[in-house]
């Protein structure tokens, strides 16, 4: 799907480029067009991909608004919602991080404007990624979870998998997933464009908020999953779990000790709400399981 998203002529210069293992584009106005590998970051030239900064392509507005448009479709009112949070995803999982300028409505950001850079992330369906944690996600019953890494390092690509996973096991449970950033299955006109496995319902493009509230209420969820709990979700996870409903998120963090310092985590680590927690970096590439630990926050061997 990739090619959608860029003019003609840009395509001409992806030519000598492996884009099949491309996970991130950044456009930049003005400023060289960087791609990246796993955890390498290259410049584009006319000859590929080069570590040389005098043979980089520069992207300039033409080419940041034509991408622009193109990821909406032509319609940027069709999209408002998404720009208006930062973001746009398209068919196939990529999801396009926007900068520029923003639009204020009283207090509340109405929109972006002069959009001037782009950072466009291609997902990548890793099957069996998942496999080497399963059996510690398991007692009686699937285990409250809660996989921490920093922003890129695999968390959604591990979440995506986990699920295929259950259903690829025959897991019959009945699975709420609130795609907020419509990342993890990637649903475009109702329908996962990513294999999330047999037994999800999802919610895409609400608030965790009513999309757990709602769930628990409509379609009786045993697990419900969701990317990169803030906060403001911590009270909506409490009451899931207060309902019997089991919960596998992700969070950003380096590491457990700066999951321990970030804002309103405390109850939810004092309570024990999640009795795994797996922590994943790029060291050896993104997705690399540094540590598994149980609800007191020990390293548990795997």
């Amino acid at each position: 799907m990739i090619e959608t998203l860029f003019p003609q002529y840009f395509l001409k210069s992806l030519d000598k480029v492996p884009i099949e293992k491309v996970t991130e584009i950044r456009l930049r106005l003005n400023k060289k067009i960087v791609m990246s590998i796993g955890n390498k970051s290259y410049y584009l030239s006319t000859d590929g991909l080069t570590g040389n900064n005098n043979k980089a392509i520069v992207a300039d507005k033409l080419l940041i608004d034509d991408t622009f448009k193109r990821a909406c479709e032509n319609s940027v009112y069709a999209y408002a919602d998404q720009i208006k949070n930062g973001f746009i995803t398209t068919k196939g999982g990529i999801r396009i991080g926007l900068a520029g300028e923003g639009v204020y409505d009283r207090s509340a950001v109405k929109t972006l404007k002069n959009i001037d850079s782009l950072s466009i992330r291609i997902p990548r369906q890793v099957n069996g990624c998942a496999m080497p944690i399963m059996n510690y996600l398991f007692s009686t019953e699937f285990l409250n979870t809660l996989i921490i890494s920093p922003p890129g390092a695999g968390k959604t690509t591990l979440i995506r998998d986990i699920l295929r996973t259950l259903s690829e096991k025959n897991y019959c449970y009945n699975i709420l997933l609130v795609d907020e950033r419509f990342e993890i299955a990637n649903c475009f006109n109702g329908e996962p464009t990513l294999d999330v496995g047999n037994f999800c319902d999802i919610l895409s493009g609400v608030k965790k908020e009513y999309g757990f509230e709602n769930g628990i209420r409509a379609l009786r969820p045993d697990i419900i999953v969701t990317d990169e709990l803030s906060p403001a979700d911590y009270s909506a996870v409490q009451n899931a779990v207060s309902c019997g409903v089991s919960i596998l998120a992700s969070a950003h963090a380096k590491d457990v000790e700066d999951l321990r310092l970030k804002d309103g985590f405390e109850t939810i680590l004092k309570n024990k709400i999640f009795k795994r927690f797996v922590a994943l970096s790029s060291r050896e590439g993104p997705g690399t399981i540094e540590n598994i630990y149980d609800e007191n926050l020990r390293v548990i061997n795997y």
